[in-house]
């Protein structure tokens, strides 16, 4: 099967165009598109929403996509790469991107340059990767630099696992029994070390020092 995927994520971008220079190119090399993915306005979407999943779940080996440009498949070069990665190596189906003329067949294990856009397009993955790193440390810099302090707010607790056992935890606590005890007749799981540091920071927060016996 031969598919033709469209998509367009702007009132400017146009369909019609897309399959244009995919049927064009068709008749050229003689491959008829047997079957169209088409989807319109999707810049914000996700991939199955997007319908690059279903194009993906559909695809056999020896299958053929057809895109007008490589950035047709994916928003990012990470997500792209990932989805070039699932066509040729897991559906060993082949890929073709019209204007970057590209023909990748996963048949052609000789072709130095599928090795090397495989290549070059991990590099690039990586590099956005750092990119993404370094703009979060520079966003982080200038919130300090405005004095907004980071991280979680004082006096806000991470859930836990013990949770659901609260009041349980607390009740057994307060009659003196041990923590050993509670975790292996009570509770069936957890840790001395984290229920002990549980404990610690719920009565703190409650302020119930007064009333609650020591954490041992």
């Amino acid at each position: 099967m031969i598919y033709g995927y469209v998509r367009v994520s702007t009132h400017e971008q146009n369909l019609e165009s897309q399959k244009n220079m995919i049927s064009r190119y068709g008749v050229d090399h003689k491959l008829l598109i047997g079957e169209w993915i088409e989807l319109e306005m999707s810049a914000r979407k996700s991939m199955a929403q997007r319908r690059i999943d279903e194009l993906l779940e559909k695809l056999s080996p020896n299958d053929i996509v057809i895109a007008s440009e490589l950035s047709r498949l994916g928003r990012s070069i990470k997500e792209t790469l990932h989805i070039i990665e699932i066509i040729l190596h897991e559906k060993q189906s082949r890929l073709i991107l019209i204007k970057q003329n590209l023909d990748l067949n996963p048949k052609d294990k000789n072709s130095i340059t599928n090795k090397i856009l495989i290549t070059v397009f991990s590099m690039m993955a990586e590099l956005e990767r750092d990119f993404i790193s370094e703009r979060t440390k520079e966003g982080l810099r200038a919130r300090v630099a405005k004095g907004i302090k980071l991280g979680k707010p004082k006096g806000i607790l991470q859930n836990s696992m013990y949770d659901k056992d609260r009041e349980k935890i607390f009740d057994l606590h307060k009659l003196g029994v041990p923590l050993h005890k509670i975790i292996t007749v009570h509770l069936g799981y957890g840790k001395y070390l984290s229920l002990k540091k549980y404990l610690e920071k719920r009565y703190i927060n409650n302020s119930l020092e007064s009333s609650i016996p020591p954490v041992l």
